[in-house]
């Protein structure tokens, strides 16, 4: 078991208990955040080792949410994934560009999601694609 901290930040609940159980079960131990405000001061709490954002949220979209978390040490260094439903050709290259290490598009491939995360924490040596 990893015992890695993820957090994930989604406004649709049943996404969140989705990915609680496939987390949970690969051994992470996993908080959420359903808007931009309290996307940050759970991180602040928490200090999680990657955090998995939506762009579409209520109370300051993904890229605000990015922006800030960019701009606090030590939440600067958390590697963001970002998993939303949002066009990626509107969106994509912008996430990528304020510093996403990985961008998904629901719906999602839970193998390849969970291959980002042990690449974004450290855990393995795969050489995974950042702009997948």
């Amino acid at each position: 078991m990893t015992g890695k901290k993820v957090l994930v930040v989604d406004d649709d609940v049943d996404l969140l208990q989705g990915l609680r159980v496939l987390l949970n079960a690969k051994g992470y131990n996993v908080v959420f955040a359903t808007d931009g405000l309290s996307t940050i001061n759970t991180a602040r709490r928490e200090m999680p080792d990657v955090i998995i954002l939506d762009i579409g949220l209520p109370a300051g979209d993904g890229f605000v949410v990015m922006d800030r978390l960019k701009s606090m040490q030590p939440l600067a260094s958390i590697p963001i994934i970002i998993l939303t439903a949002i066009d990626p050709c509107s969106s994509k290259e912008r996430a990528l560009n304020a510093g996403a290490k990985f961008f998904f598009q629901k719906p999602f491939d839970n193998d390849e999601l969970l291959a980002a995360i042990r690449n974004a924490t450290g855990e393995t040596g795969e050489n995974l694609q950042e702009q997948m």
